[in-house]
């Protein structure tokens, strides 16, 4: 039987778990029926990779060198023709630039493939490069389109690629609440609690995120001391795995508060993990929507964040979490510090969360989006 599924070609540096990848996936899996899916990896094929070829998906790595690697775009154009792939949907600025790329080895009067770019987040400091806004407009062309997972993210595409307004759309990240209806269940958290080595009342701070320089582990550990000399039972439990894990270990270890931090490494229980919490931590220097936000939300859990990126349009201050200026441990720790010592107020902004992850970031809204997009630009029915 002759598959007529349009096909797709998902671009991303590499397949870890982690948000950008992990939508990627989740929109494949989602959409199969409609649409055949590829995924096409700069670097890595990853863990998350390695699972999606189990279940049937072609991945390809393209084993990018340092520098321009003008080879990896010649042969995402191979892979791009052998599987007959109409639209490159590609996750980040670097994706697109080879996707990009990858159509000057082709032909400019071919048509083929479209590319769409979704841009997840920005690098942290963020700033207008002369260079690169001129290539923008050798790059894209009129049948591509851009979105943003967020209005700030828009508006960085705007004063710092130098993209119009008018060609960018915003598709919120979203994510399916009911995965998280675990993390609600009281035995589950007396379960988990137990396994953590926690007592049913002990106050309990909880973020994932990969240890990397834009996650700023740092401050949400400086914050956890100041909470610890409030709360000193207060218990700060980080899950995720990095380069910069070992330095926040040391980090612990010089601010004596060993007993206070619990690293638990990469795990693919989260949901489960999250009900062991009172309180949900990010404190990013820079991030778009974030997708462990959301996550949080959907486990009714207030949110100490920073006020940076997408942030303040996930979590509305005083009403689902409490915001605090990038890199101020101290603010951060009295936010934490105060929601611990409230059940009534963690109970409140939970709830206000939950809601208002129903009303903007479901990944059915998000799809459902994503889906209207393809087929405006591959000249199908919806």
């Amino acid at each position: 039987m002759i598959d007529t599924r349009p096909v797709i070609a998902h671009v991303l540096h590499r397949l870890y778990f982690a948000g950008a990848e992990v939508l990627a996936a989740a929109l494949a899996r989602d959409l199969r029926e409609r649409y055949r899916f590829v995924f096409i990896c700069l670097d890595d094929t990853g863990p998350l990779g390695e699972q999606l070829k189990d279940e049937g998906y072609v991945v390809i790595n393209l084993h990018r060198r340092p520098g321009v690697d003008l080879h990896v775009a010649q042969r995402m154009k191979q892979y791009t023709y052998q599987h007959d792939a109409l639209l490159l949907h590609a996750h980040q600025y670097t994706p697109f630039f080879y996707a990009a790329m990858s159509r000057w080895f082709v032909g400019a009067l071919r048509g083929r493939p479209k590319i769409l770019f979704t841009e997840h987040g920005r690098h942290y400091p963020d700033y207008r490069r002369a260079k690169r806004v001129l290539a923008n407009r050798l790059l894209f062309r009129p049948h591509d389109r851009i979105n943003a997972v967020g209005n700030h993210i828009r508006n960085l595409l705007v004063s710092n690629e130098g993209l119009p307004q008018e060609r960018i759309d915003v598709i919120y990240n979203g994510i399916n609440p009911e995965q998280f209806a675990v993390s609600r269940d009281p035995s589950m958290r007396t379960d988990v609690r137990q396994e953590l080595g926690l007592r049913t009342d002990q106050p309990v701070v909880m973020q994932v995120a990969r240890f990397h320089p834009v996650k700023n582990h740092e401050t949400g550990i400086r914050a956890m001391a100041h909470v610890a000399q409030r709360l000193p039972e207060a218990v700060l439990v980080l899950v995720g795995d990095g380069d910069e894990r070992g330095a926040c270990e040391a980090l612990v270890r010089n601010l004596d508060i060993e007993n206070n931090v619990k690293f638990l490494g990469v795990r693919t229980d989260v949901p489960r993990l999250m009900s062991a919490a009172d309180v949900f931590m990010l404190s990013s220097l820079s991030e778009g929507i974030s997708v462990t936000l959301l996550e949080a939300m959907a486990a009714r859990l207030p949110i100490a964040t920073t006020d940076v990126g997408g942030n303040p349009e996930v979590v509305a201050h005083n009403d689902s979490g409490l915001l605090s200026p990038r890199g101020d441990a101290a603010a951060l720790g009295d936010n934490l510090a105060r929601l611990l010592a409230d059940p009534a107020m963690r109970q409140t902004m939970g709830a206000a969360g939950h809601e208002r992850l129903i009303e903007r970031f479901t990944q059915r809204r998000m799809h459902d989006e994503y889906a209207r997009v393809y087929d405006q630009m591959l000249g199908t029915r919806a």
